[in-house]
């Protein structure tokens, strides 16, 4: 098995050298990558399939075939660690935000500091999930009742009428029953089934795979279901079975777009991926919610909506979606927008690295919403030539409105919600 780790926009070589892999099993990755969703219409959106190297995007997670795993995580820095101990604190980094930002309840205290620095990401929410789906089993797996159909030779439940009359009139022995029957073979267990099964292929661990046995034998009677024919509308969560809930949201992560299983070059290979600014928008504003819930203030994520310019006949074109709006009632205080981008403060650029698009986007967010305060937040990094909080600040020409450059810290888990707030909204009355 090789396996490999690098951070996102890092290269790997291949060939015959010690420190490189094989060629064919580069080509086998970069295939698996390429029929990624993520990967684009070229296939290089989430690795550059180089003359002598494979190098990452912005995407994260881990990439698989024909017993080479590629893994591949965010660049956060971690202080004072380096090596394998840096690696681990990553990884625990990521499952926090992918926590966050996907509302999944993951106790990863009980998952030991040698655990996060020699197994993947992939090995590592496979455990999280079947260590608590077992014990969501012992517990007792849900049940509900079922309406059943059936011809029976004494009654059960109520009487068929149309079909006693009908189809079983020469047949008076047997009896056209409906009636209510208590079974586990319900939406969820399938559910649940279906993502043991494909974690069952995957897995490498023997803590992973012995679990994952378990819970195949105590699925055994529930059918097996495609996981496209998964029916997640039926299930039904209420105070008897609540605790599922984040279980359903695990399997929904493990059995959803972003796992991807393929075949390529003749094997097998599946990809889990994550694109980094995505995550790390959801992220923002999952925390940001959650900091300001008992306040007058409100977060909406992704909204807006407002259109930028309108045609002769009157229609309106080019919809914009700020990543985040901060408002008070209907009134837009701040038009936040993440980037996960390194940007490093430099005596010889004003501009201190920030792309020119950025800015006219946001000057456009300010014009439509009606906003003053616009934000451009970027996770911090030890290049970045300044604390944690606010970066530059710069006046919008002959108005009162102004661009902030923040920065957050990712690597700092504790209070990043009141942080959070603290930088992005200290004008605000909260």
């Amino acid at each position: 098995m090789i396996r490999r780790t690098i951070l996102e926009w890092e290269a790997i070589r291949y060939g015959d050298a010690a420190d490189e892999i094989p060629a064919n099993a580069a080509d086998r990755i970069a295939a698996v990558a390429a029929a990624s969703p993520l990967a684009g219409r070229g296939g290089g959106g989430v690795l550059e399939h180089g003359r002598k190297a494979l190098r990452a995007r912005g995407v994260v997670g881990v990439i698989a075939a024909d017993g080479t795993v590629l893994e591949i995580l965010p660049k956060i820095d971690i202080p004072g660690v380096e090596g394998d101990h840096a690696t681990g604190s990553i990884r625990r980094r990521l499952v926090h935000m992918l926590a966050v930002a996907l509302d999944l309840k993951i106790d990863a205290g009980q998952v030991t500091a040698l655990d996060w620095q020699r197994e993947t990401l992939l090995e590592i929410l496979i455990r999280l999930f079947s260590e608590k789906l077992v014990d969501a089993v012992r517990q007792g797996m849900p049940r509900r009742y079922v309406e059943h159909a059936d011809d029976l030779p004494a009654l059960r439940g109520r009487l068929n009428v149309t079909r006693q009359f009908t189809t079983l009139a020469v047949e008076p022995s047997r009896l056209a029953c409906r009636y209510d029957a208590l079974t586990p073979d319900i939406a969820l267990n399938r559910i649940m089934k279906a993502a043991v099964m494909r974690l069952s292929r995957v897995a490498r661990t023997t803590d992973n795979l012995r679990r994952l046995r378990e819970l195949a034998f105590a699925y055994a009677d529930i059918a097996d279901v495609p996981v496209p024919a998964l029916r997640w509308d039926d299930v039904v969560l209420d105070r008897t079975n609540g605790r599922w809930r984040e279980l359903l949201n695990l399997a929904r992560l493990l059995l959803g777009e972003r796992f991807q299983t393929t075949s390529a070059g003749g094997g097998d290979g599946f990809s889990l991926l994550f694109e980094m600014n995505v995550l790390f928008e959801e992220y923002v504003a999952r925390v940001l919610k959650r900091a300001l819930a008992d306040t007058d203030l409100r977060v909406v994520s992704q909204g807006g909506r407002l259109y930028c310019l309108e045609t002769e006949d009157r229609r309106q074109v080019f919809q914009t979606r700020p990543d985040i709006l901060i408002k008070r009632g209907g009134a837009v205080l701040q038009v936040i927008d993440t980037k996960w981008k390194r940007i490093v403060a430099r005596i010889d650029d004003p501009k201190r690295g920030v792309s020119q698009a950025d800015v006219y986007q946001m000057m456009a967010y300010g014009r439509l919403y009606q906003c003053g305060k616009l934000t451009l937040l970027y996770p911090h990094h030890r290049e970045a030539g300044c604390d944690e909080g606010l970066i530059g600040e710069y006046a919008v020409n002959s108005s009162d409105d102004c661009l902030e450059l923040f920065s957050v810290d990712v690597a700092r888990g504790d209070d990043i919600g009141a942080r959070l707030a603290r930088a992005c909204l200290m004008d605000a009355k909260v």
